[in-house]
């Protein structure tokens, strides 16, 4: 049986059309969304196997996308374990007591299938729903670094000063944090995957703040760890961050079967900074902001600099903002499959 064209898009093989989907597909910029979802904390939902799996379908009924991703969050691991993690509507992630000392290392216990039964009982429900059209479900995870920064900094930041201050001023429990995040990341990937994820995403989507040389000191290392923890898979992987442009070439050798490239990048530009893999991406997010025209102009624009080498997957260069009208990710979607040219045999 022949492979989705998304799956064999991520192996760079050829395909019927360009796959695409998008990141942060499901949520806040879907009317159907909002109806089901009311207010409250994210995590309420997540852990809500029948909700989870239904917002995870949405986008894919609404859009046709070539592949589903999960619905979850990065930092639902560490909520299930107990250190105390709560994503606050408006805000974002807000750990109560935040990483400090060599003693939290302490509330990083390992990560176990009970802990997260709500997410895999999503993942069953979610293969079930998709198997008639043979449509693959994306998991996902935050990489170690990008999960470290909430636990470290206690909220968003956009300095990271908290964390770069640990980094610097105690490596070694740095060192040691990372390395408690590592078997907690795979650990999740691979439940997701055991219950049907048929591809998987690492997202490292605050990598672009640090130096080359502190993203190859304190975040590749872990990187790397996490993509040989799930090798034995079979499954493609991608990694993911935004910013990320100068430190490109670091992040194509952490593993990932795919690159993800965001849109301060043109996508043959980053590319070749990967190496000439598989390439993710990569369409500004606020071209779709403005109307179908625009966003299908910016979307030929991608679609010109992907050229007609295989292994490219359409998205945007960051996640759908929510103020996006969806009928302009339907339009987003039927160009590229009507005209993307990459890899069609």
């Amino acid at each position: 049986m022949t492979e989705p064209n998304f799956i064999r898009a991520c192996r760079g093989e050829a395909v019927d059309h360009v796959p695409v989907w998008f990141m942060r597909q499901a949520g806040r910029s879907l009317p159907e969304y909002r109806a089901l979802r009311g207010s409250g904390s994210i995590l309420d939902a997540i852990a809500n196997p029948d909700l989870a799996c239904e917002i995870t379908l949405q986008p894919v009924r609404r859009y046709g996308v070539d592949a589903a991703i999960l619905f979850s969050d990065i930092v639902v691991p560490l909520e299930a374990i107990g250190f105390g993690v709560d994503v606050v509507p408006g805000r974002g992630p807000v750990v109560a007591s935040p990483f400090r000392t060599v003693k939290d290392l302490d509330r990083l216990r390992p990560l176990t299938a009970n802990d997260i039964a709500h997410v895999t009982g999503t993942v069953d429900r979610v293969v079930a729903e998709l198997a008639a059209t043979d449509t693959p479900l994306i998991g996902f995870a935050g990489a170690p670094f990008t999960v470290a920064s909430y636990l470290v900094e206690g909220a968003p930041t956009r300095t990271f000063g908290v964390i770069k201050g640990l980094m610097h001023s105690d490596p070694v429990l740095f060192d040691a944090l990372m390395d408690a995040l590592v078997p907690i990341t795979v650990e999740f990937l691979r439940a997701q995957v055991r219950h049907g994820a048929r591809a998987l995403q690492l997202f490292d989507s605050w990598a672009g703040a640090l130096t080359r040389d502190e993203y190859q000191r304190f975040a590749l290392p872990a990187t790397k760890r996490v993509f040989e923890g799930v090798a034995d898979l079979g499954v493609p992987t991608i990694l993911f961050g935004v910013g990320t442009g100068e430190i490109l070439d670091l992040m194509a050798t952490a593993g990932s079967s795919v690159m993800g490239i965001d849109w301060h990048v043109d996508l043959d530009d980053g590319r070749r900074r990967v190496g000439g893999g598989p390439v993710q991406g990569n369409l500004d997010p606020a071209r779709c902001l403005s109307g179908p025209d625009i966003a299908r102009e910016a979307a030929r624009e991608v679609l010109r600099r992907a050229g007609t080498a295989p292994g490219h997957i359409f998205n945007l260069g960051h996640g759908v903002l929510p103020e996006t009208d969806p009928t302009v990710l339907e339009a987003v979607v039927a160009l590229v499959h009507a005209e993307g040219r990459a890899g069609v045999r």
